[in-house]
C-alpha cells in the first residue's frame, strides 16, 4: 500500500516528528511505502509531490492543527488522527489503514 500525509502539532516541534518517525517505521515494517510532510514553525518539510499524492492509496492526517494544502487530497480516503494517537499506537494505525484499503 501506498501512504501519504502530512504531520503537524501545536507546537510545530516535538510531536511532529515523532508522529512522522513513528508511523514510517510502522508504516514500513508492514511492508508498506509511505511518505509524510511536516508542517510548523519550520515551515513545510519534506514537501509532498503531487505523483505521490495521485498514487497513494490513503492520505493520513495526523495534527492536531488545521493543515495547509488539503485541496490536494481531492478523491483520495483521509483518514485524520490527533498527533498523540500516533506516537502512542503507530502499529495499531497502520492496521486501521490496511482495513480501509481493502
Amino acid at each position: 500500500m501506498k501512504i501519504v500525509g502530512i504531520a503537524a502539532c501545536t507546537a510545530g516541534i516535538a510531536h511532529t516528528y515523532i508522529a512522522k518517525e513513528k508511523l514510517m517505521n510502522a508504516a514500513i515494517a508492514h511492508g508498506h511505502q509511505i511518505q509524510i510532510e511536516t508542517q510548523g514553525l519550520a515551515g513545510t518539510q519534506d514537501a509532498l509531490k503531487p505523483a505521490e499524492i495521485k498514487d497513494a492509496d490513503v492520505v493520513v492526517i495526523a495534527a492536531d492543527i488545521k493543515v495547509n494544502g488539503r485541496e490536494r487530497f481531492a478523491g483520495k480516503k483521509i483518514v485524520e488522527v490527533p498527533t498523540g494517537l500516533v506516537v502512542k499506537s503507530p502499529n495499531k494505525l497502520v492496521e486501521k489503514l490496511e482495513e480501509i484499503k481493502v
